[in-house]
């Protein structure tokens, strides 16, 4: 018997003496076997919780009460914060009379290139309800460890969501996935195309649910006439560079193909692109074995494709392939670090090929949106955001076409006499 808040609290009985040992073996950031353990037999809370939200807020205060060097931290601060989720509590909430509540145990794999994914992936299961047992990267990021102490910090002042959140590492482990997909009433898997192919490997109870966000590319679209008219450029420059560098392209957001529309293509290649070099080459570091990785990802496309072209450039830190066409097998030739591919555009409709494909995920725009709308309507199977180049990054409820809102709480109907 456990007591959490002055409430006593059975042990799960479920969980056997050998899988107590299998807990043991994960390296605990934020609770413990205990706290996985307890968790199916704590009561699920509904959606925007006053507790939560409260919670929520204090751990922003305490991140935004210190200046840090990297924005992702700064951007997570703000979109907890008690205004960000009072606007999604009025957004979510439904008044139809019926109950929603968490749907119990929410076991979330965060992927191993985006130092924050993590953070928000826990936020979206406690403001849903649910108790949260959430893996993080084996890689540590600065970013995660100085999220983890003050999240460790604010909990002290809230014993009742203690329970609620357990932070874990561990290593490539069969065992330790079938028992944590086992104690979830839903899986949260973040991975891409592999994490998702060894999770399923391990059963999830027959009600459990599972969410998965496989592996994604994602492109800007540019209005060439419309760039060249803006007198703030290296704002724009600012805003792709945190859509990109920030994350070196490894994010299923960051834009990998730049389409360029418009009768001023050339003109406003030549403006973006120097106005971009120029914050690049003072604030990021490329490695050499990244400006190898470019040189071997274009000369494989160009043996495989006529028509590319490998842009000049005086240095390695931003490399531009322009193709010939927008075809689906391009989202296999995408690279990282400052690799762009680039196509010069006539008709929006052009990139219908291109993002017919469900692995397209965001469309970014310099411009005005209103561009993509007949590619929209034209029953793409792809693309489930667009957004302004610079918010690529900012996330939502709302995430890689799931309603998590929906896919993370549960409805209980209830009807009155006729």
């Amino acid at each position: 018997m456990q007591s959490y808040g002055g409430a006593a609290i059975p042990m799960r009985q479920a969980i056997s003496k050998t899988e107590e040992a299998v807990l043991e073996r994960l390296t605990y950031l934020t609770g413990g076997p205990v706290t996985v353990a307890g968790m199916d037999a704590l009561p699920a809370r509904p959606p925007f919780d006053g507790e939560v939200l409260e919670f929520l807020n204090d751990l922003s205060r305490a991140l935004l009460s210190v200046r840090w060097e990297e924005p992702d931290v700064g951007t997570f601060a703000f979109w907890i914060r008690k205004a960000s989720t009072q606007r999604m509590k009025a957004r979510f909430s439904r008044e139809d009379g019926a109950l929603r509540l968490g749907r119990g145990t929410a076991f979330h794999i965060a992927p191993s290139n985006v130092a924050v994914n993590y953070a928000y992936s826990l936020a979206a299961g406690l403001l849903t309800g649910n108790a949260n047992i959430v893996r993080l990267p084996t890689k540590h990021f600065q970013q995660a460890e100085r999220i983890n102490e003050k999240i460790n910090a604010v909990l002290e002042n809230y014993p009742g969501l203690q329970p609620y959140i357990c932070l874990v590492r561990y290593s490539r482990d069969r065992e330790i996935n079938d028992l944590l997909s086992r104690l979830a009433d839903t899986r949260v898997v973040w991975g891409g195309d592999a994490t998702i192919a060894e999770l399923r490997k391990s059963p999830l109870a027959p009600r459990a649910g599972e969410i998965t966000f496989a592996d994604r590319c994602s492109l800007a679209v540019i209005d060439s006439g419309w760039y060249l008219e803006q007198t703030d450029r290296s704002r724009i420059a600012q805003d792709f560079y945190n859509d990109t560098f920030l994350t070196d392209q490894n994010a299923c957001t960051s834009p990998q193909i730049v389409v360029w529309m418009g009768e001023r293509q050339e003109e406003a290649k030549d403006a973006f692109w120097r106005e971009l070099h120029q914050m690049v080459e003072g604030r990021y570091a490329l490695q050499p074995v990244q400006g190898i990785d470019k040189l071997v990802r274009s000369c494989l496309l160009a043996a495989g494709q006529e028509g590319i072209r490998v842009q000049p450039r005086p240095d390695n830190l931003i490399y531009r392939v322009e193709v010939p066409a927008l075809t689906r097998g391009l989202l296999d030739c995408t690279g990282n670090s400052g690799y762009f591919l680039e196509y010069g555009c006539g008709d929006i409709l052009e990139l219908r090929e291109l993002c017919n494909d469900v692995r397209c995920q965001t469309v970014a725009y310099i411009g005005e949106k209103e561009m993509l709308i007949p590619l929209l309507n034209s029953g793409v199977k792809g693309v489930d955001r667009v957004v302004p180049v610079g918010r690529t990054m900012d996330f939502d409820l709302i995430w890689d076409g799931y309603d998590l809102y929906e896919r993370l709480t549960r409805v209980i109907q209830i009807i009155g006499e006729k």
